[in-house]
């Protein structure tokens, strides 16, 4: 096998620092394996972030909160860029996908760029060397003649002791208590929980919901439990940086999303043998049976699910054992960026 040399890889991400979301912690996860595998690993992004990365990232401060149009900004890019002198300039996100396709000081200069969400048109990505989707959703969308889909991958910690493959669709998910749900993401409107919430207060089987997160429509969501009376039935955690124990402890997991990109929610609860159900969005379309979607985001959809799966926990885990199977063989961070690492050998040579 060729010996291939260490690469200097420059990732860049352009949120404000407000929230830590699905695409900060795949830079977050990229960076540190990369640099476990050898390369020099820069990261650019806004201040805040700084705290999330080990010393073995070296991490340069860019005023990212500013318009990508405005000059202090691209010109603390192109000094970052100019200093580092990278192979490869990665950008995360459409914001950082502009900035970096105006970085050609030289023509070995690597530009990749990895699309986290769906949106109408991607035309920051269009100029760059090569594209990475994170969905099959994502990828389709993609006119660019270099892309390549690339899924998310998460740690592989250890699964709770219950093991899916030993139940049948007979036994029991809990005793007389009422199923425990929880759902994860930033409280906000594309996250859906809004909708997850008034379908709630219609479900027939009594059953909790514990939300955890952070984000702007905290208040909004907060004053709909009081106004619904769901008080003793739905919680507001907050934001959790370790949910292992939360999906540990859950009989379900709830994705209300009314986009994603790929959910790492559905990753880690699947990782933690917990059956889930979802909107039909990128990751669950692909990994959960049609049993697990629902028709549509509105609360109605969620209602009619929720009532449908509730009553027969063990048989929706039942019925989800290959995608855990599959999750836990398919999507690891080492796969991740063992493919990501190949795509820029293959552009580079």
């Amino acid at each position: 096998m060729t010996t291939r040399r260490p690469l200097t890889i420059a990732l860049l991400f352009a949120t404000p620092g407000t929230s830590w979301g699905g695409m900060e912690r795949h830079t977050l996860d990229l960076a540190e394996e990369l640099s476990i595998r050898g390369h020099s690993v820069h990261v650019m992004a806004h201040p805040e972030y700084q705290t999330r990365f080990s010393g073995n990232v070296h991490f340069h401060h860019l005023p990212v909160q500013r318009s990508r149009l405005n000059p202090l900004l691209w010109l603390s890019l192109r000094r970052c860029v100019r200093s580092v002198q990278p192979d490869v300039l990665h950008a995360h996100g459409s914001k950082a996908a502009r900035l970096a396709q105006q970085m050609s000081l030289r023509s070995t200069l690597l530009r990749v760029g990895t699309v986290h969400g769906i949106k109408k048109q991607h035309r920051g990505f269009e100029h760059l060397d090569a594209v990475i989707a994170v969905s099959p959703a994502i990828h389709q969308s993609l006119t660019h003649s270099n892309k390549k889909l690339i899924y998310n991958g998460i740690s592989m910690v250890p699964a709770r002791q219950k093991n899916p493959a030993t139940e049948s669709r007979e036994t029991p998910v809990a005793s007389s208590a009422p199923p425990h749900c929880i759902a994860v993401g930033r409280l906000e409107p594309v996250k859906g929980f809004h909708a997850l919430i008034e379908a709630w207060s219609q479900i027939k089987k009594p059953a909790t919901l514990t939300i955890y997160g952070e984000g702007s429509e905290r208040h909004r969501l907060a004053h709909l439990i009081e106004k619904l009376e769901l008080r003793d039935r739905v919680k507001l955690a907050g934001y959790q940086p370790d949910l292992q124990s939360a999906y540990d402890r859950a009989d379900l997991t709830v994705i209300s999303s009314e986009r994603e990109g790929f959910s790492y929610v559905l990753l880690e609860a699947l990782t933690a043998h917990c059956p889930v159900v979802s909107t039909p969005v990128a990751g669950p379309l692909e990994l959960l049976p049609k049993t697990a979607l629902s028709r549509g985001t509105d609360a109605l959809a969620l209602r009619d699910l929720l009532n449908k799966t509730l009553d027969d926990l063990s048989a929706l885990r039942t019925q989800q054992i290959p995608a855990m199977q599959r999750v836990r063989n398919h999507f690891s961070i080492a796969t991740m960026v063992d493919h990501i690492e190949q795509l820029y050998y293959r552009v580079l040579t």
